[in-house]
């Protein structure tokens, strides 16, 4: 059995259905995951057809997981159930602004991570697609989303076809912090990351980016400042057309 010790994320499967019966098992476990006022602010949207993954595909850079999997699942802010059933059982909603979307999209995230961890542990793979929040209106437009309903997170899924190593992580005094927040000083920062920046796969990313710090491959490659103030506008533009702000 996998445990999350050893988990990794897995980009390439086999050529192998996940059952449906399978599937719907995970996702009705994952239900018992913890969600505000038992609310249950989300919707996944299940996508097994070659022809809405190509159409998916290009939400997400056209990673090639999303259309070698045999399965995509779009995690959802939810609102517009809740709002819906307020809205028939003579109950007035005040669900249209951006606190009920961080309420839906913690409810959406904690649900999709509980699933995550059921489905490995049942032996499939799967990777997560940070993608999801940068062309929202993409999958929006692609999945008919209507008002309300916003994508927060993309998994693709299937049977391992791969081993990768497993990927590095900080140390845990890295983001444990006692009874209060203690910023950081230079020398923590020596003592947290200098084993991440020595390890021989990121010495090599640091080479082939023709960069002095590990730090500079993701501010100037990466994760830059240009890309992240024109997805931040994206992704307003999104959670406006969708009814949150």
């Amino acid at each position: 059995m996998k445990t999350i010790h050893t988990r990794r994320t897995i980009r390439k499967y086999q050529n192998r259905e996940v059952p449906n019966e399978l599937l719907n098992q995970l996702l009705a476990s994952a239900m018992r995951t913890q969600t505000m006022g038992n609310l249950q602010l989300y919707s996944v949207v299940v996508t097994r057809s070659q022809e809405m993954k190509q159409r998916l595909a290009p939400a997400h850079f056209n990673q090639p997981m999303v259309t070698q999997a045999p399965v995509v699942l779009t995690f959802c802010a939810d609102f517009r159930r809740t709002t819906t059933w307020c809205d028939n059982r003579h109950a007035d909603p005040g669900y249209d602004n951006f606190l009920s979307f961080i309420n839906a999209a913690t409810d959406a995230l904690l649900y999709c991570q509980t699933f995550c961890n059921l489905a490995e542990e049942a032996g499939l793979g799967l990777c997560y697609l940070g993608t999801t929040v940068y062309m929202p209106q993409l999958i929006i437009d692609t999945l008919q989303l209507p008002r309300l309903v916003m994508p927060v997170a993309t998994i693709t899924l299937g049977w391992p076809d791969e081993q990768p190593p497993l990927t590095d992580r900080l140390p845990l005094a890295a983001i444990v912090h006692e009874e209060n927040y203690h910023d950081y000083t230079p020398a923590d920062i020596d003592a947290h990351y200098t084993a991440k920046e020595q390890l021989p796969e990121n010495q090599e990313f640091v080479r082939i980016n023709n960069k002095e710090t590990l730090a500079q491959v993701f501010t100037d490659c990466r994760y830059t400042r240009t890309d992240n103030e024109a997805l931040s506008a994206t992704l307003l533009d999104a959670l406006r057309h969708q009814g949150f702000f």
